[in-house]
């Protein structure tokens, strides 16, 4: 007889989903899925709602990465302000990106020390009392005060940016409402060790070569662990640079032949699909000059170094160079080498903060630019986990009429699952025992692209109702479902 594993729920991830897997009698995989179960409808709850509130509302998609889905739909009214991407002050723009650069920082170091670390530090089948971020604590004390501090010094640039560490306002449409004080400078540049940013890009340096120094210790388990080939998407800088704030598309197949060649990204419809399947909220993204079967994609820190040129800041660009060395040039299919990507983002987004930090413009009184109001406006941003697509359309009334995010973990969406049915057809498929160590290398897996999947859970089409009569023993007395 046939029989189903179900991991429920996944853990270590922002957010709840579950894993399904069905085994013939010889324990063989039939069929596994990366299941979304719960359901978020903010394409529907803005609308309605006035343009200006959108990059405030939008953000309680999430308490992880509020700054990105803040930052993207700031992005769209810029255009629906008739500023444009390209018009913002120079104040404006970059007190927006020093927001965003604190976002990548502490939730990179979040990630890494809190939720990746006790699976490389312990082992994958280590018992999960320990396998923890409290067991990281009690025997590597340093590594967890560093993840601890390195995210509090993330979050403090976002409060002086945003206003809040949590939901902040800071970017308007057309702007920003406040610039940052020399004396709020000071604290990131003078401040005390810790709490400097000389000492954020020495211990993200140190995060590098710890999981460099893993990776040559465990390289059989790092290359091969879910690895598979995919086609790859980000923004760049419109010279090919790395850029985590703005720039235009590119995608790029897994031997590195470009897909999209720089496009810009407010005519994203014409090259981004998406597919939707009954049994998950998620959405199932692809681009559409390969089709539904072969256009899935990749987004995140693995996807923005395989389709970047360069890096623009000094130490992540020798970081880039080695990354970039060992495929020779190729981009790198390795799920568990996304790990390294988001670790030389880290460094860069801490020598980014610095370079920031240091420019004068950002005590400038310029905030706000204006420009003539049109009815339609998309906004992308590369957020930690991958590219994020805020698109909106208004009425004659100024309230949104439409909304479609397309949110990095979607984006994943297939690769994710694709990760998944690996490690169940190569570590459980026709195994006697299905041990616990076996189900968290499915989770290990999934945590190779850290999803948040409170913000991926929006759905096309029409949302089941299931209601389900039980008497006192527990009996289904009878099930309707609408």
């Amino acid at each position: 007889m046939a029989r189903k594993i179900t991991i429920e729920p996944v853990t270590r991830v922002e957010g709840h989903g579950k894993v399904t897997i069905q085994l013939d009698p010889q324990n063989n995989v039939l069929d596994s899925r990366f299941h979304i179960v719960e359901f978020r409808g903010f394409e529907r709850f803005v609308q309605g709602r006035p343009y200006w509130e959108a990059p405030v509302l939008v953000q309680r998609l999430c308490g992880i990465c509020p700054v990105s889905h803040h930052l993207a739909a700031a992005k769209a009214m810029d255009v629906i302000v008739g500023v444009g991407p390209d018009g913002l002050t120079p104040t404006a723009e970059k007190m927006r990106r020093l927001m965003h650069y604190g976002q990548m920082f502490q939730s990179h170091a979040l990630h890494f020390f809190h939720l990746v670390s006790p699976d490389l530090l312990f082992g994958v089948d280590a018992d999960p009392a320990i396998r923890n971020v409290i067991g990281v604590a009690m025997k590597f004390p340093d590594l967890a005060v560093q993840g601890v501090m390195m995210r509090k010094f993330g979050q403090e640039i976002i409060r002086v940016t945003a206003g809040k560490k949590i939901h902040g306002t800071g970017a308007i449409p057309g702007g920003i409402n406040k610039n940052l004080s020399v004396q709020e400078r000071d604290e990131f540049l003078k401040g005390a060790d810790p709490m400097n940013i000389k000492k954020m890009i020495e211990w993200a340096q140190a995060a590098v070569n710890l999981f460099k120094d893993y990776h040559k210790k465990n390289k059989d388990f790092i290359d091969s662990f879910a690895a598979f080939p995919s086609n790859h998407l980000s923004l760049v800088r419109k010279d090919g640079a790395l850029d985590l704030y703005h720039g235009v598309l590119r995608a790029v197949d897994a031997d590195g032949k470009k897909i999209l060649n720089d496009v810009d990204y407010q005519d994203y419809l014409k090259y981004v699909g998406e597919e939707v399947r009954s049994w998950s909220y998620m959405k199932f993204p692809y681009l559409k000059s390969l089709g539904k079967k072969d256009g899935w994609y990749r987004v995140g820190p693995l996807a923005r170094l395989n389709t970047a040129d360069f890096i623009p800041t000094p130490l992540a660009q020798k970081e880039f160079e080695e990354f970039k060395a060992y495929t020779n040039g190729k981009p790198n299919n390795m799920s568990m080498h996304m790990h390294w990507a988001r670790l030389i983002e880290l460094l860069h987004s801490a020598e980014m903060i610095e370079q920031l930090l240091n420019d004068p413009d950002l005590q400038g009184d310029k905030l706000v630019a204006k420009g003539t109001k049109v009815k339609e406006g998309v906004g992308l941003i590369e957020a930690p986990r991958g590219t994020l697509f805020h698109h909106y359309r208004i009425n004659d009334n100024d309230q949104i009429e439409m909304a479609n995010l397309i949110v990095s973990t979607t984006n994943n969406n297939e690769p994710m699952n694709r990760a998944v049915n690996w490690v169940a057809v190569n570590q459980i498929s026709g195994k006697k025992e299905i041990t616990e160590g076996m189900l968290n290398a499915v989770e290990v897996a999934i945590r190779a692209y850290d999803p948040c999947l409170s913000c991926a859970t929006h759905a096309i089409g029409k949302m089941p109702l299931e209601v389900t009569l039980v008497d006192a023993e527990g009996n289904v007395v009878d099930q309707k479902r609408k």
